[in-house]
């Protein structure tokens, strides 16, 4: 049962003290919902357990909308149930309908610091210097502080990849919901889990090099380089080598040349001038 101090209900009356000088302090997350809309009677208790274990993170205030018409129309609420967060007194995101709790958790992370991210911040710092032991003691903390946090199974899927075990990381990242599975930060974690696969198993770079050397047509020397490139964060080299792999040999490795230069635009996020130029080059040459 919710602590019924989280959640409360609200009139015009009110508005001003309960959530404006509230969402000072913390935000507020105003329902605005009527006794005859079913969604609105789905929606509350997932509210009200998410306010119990934030334990005062965040406010929940209830509007009933058919005795509160006033505060609805001023909000410009045409459909309910229609929640909007207020802080510092301001409106700053909103959502309609009765969504899932876990796409809840994701609206309500944007906007509400939890306790393991600063432990997950750590994390990633330590995974970057190479101090996988110390990353992995503060991910079990983490985990152990908030068990369902997305935030922290994508820092787990991270550690997992950069620790090699790259079957694992793929799967962690895959049963995320699907709002944060659609994330730009977890296609890019994707694609260099299957670039990284690419290079498990390769040659040395100055072997490949010295394949190449011999026989510039080596479709597979070229496709192995290109992930080393990736590695080392050398995209543009790595998408030049795609690209004359593309010209050269288009259907080495079923289509691998081209399959490789969108993990890497994924890798990049889908966007900046390296992606548009080399995006257009593929295009060019393919149409």
């Amino acid at each position: 049962m919710a602590d019924q101090s989280f959640v409360f209900d609200v009139t015009t009356d009110r508005f001003q003290q309960l959530v404006l000088e509230n969402s000072m302090h913390v935000p507020v997350l105003v329902d605005f919902w009527a006794e005859w809309c079913n969604p609105c009677k789905t929606l509350m208790p997932t509210l009200a357990k998410l306010a119990d274990e934030y334990q005062g993170k965040f406010l929940v205030a209830k509007v009933n909308t058919e005795q509160e018409q006033q505060l609805a129309a001023h909000f410009q609420v045409r459909s309910i149930p229609s929640v909007k967060l207020f802080h510092q007194g301001q409106v700053v995101d909103e959502f309609m309908g009765a969504l899932p709790e876990a796409e809840i958790r994701s609206f309500l992370d944007k906007h509400i610091p939890r306790e393991s991210d600063a432990l997950l911040a750590q994390v990633d710092a330590m995974l970057l210097q190479g101090d996988a032991e110390g990353a992995g003691a503060l991910l079990k903390q983490a985990s152990e502080i908030d068990p369902e946090s997305p935030r922290v199974k994508i820092s787990h899927a991270r550690y997992m990849a950069t620790t090699g075990k790259l079957d694992e990381a793929e799967q962690l990242l895959r049963a995320l919901p699907n709002e944060e599975r659609n994330k730009p930060e977890v296609a890019s974690m994707l694609a260099r889990i299957e670039l990284d696969r690419t290079t498990a198993d390769s040659p040395p770079i100055e072997e490949l090099k010295k394949r190449l050397q011999e026989n510039p047509a080596d479709s597979e020397a070229i496709h192995l380089l290109a992930s080393h490139k990736v590695m080392e964060n050398d995209y543009e080299g790595a998408l030049e080598l795609l690209m004359t792999l593309l010209q050269n040999d288009r259907s080495y490795g079923d289509n691998a040349a081209q399959k490789e230069m969108l993990r890497i635009f994924e890798l990049l996020g889908g966007q900046g001038d390296l992606v548009k130029r080399y995006r257009n080059r593929m295009f060019n040459f393919l149409h």
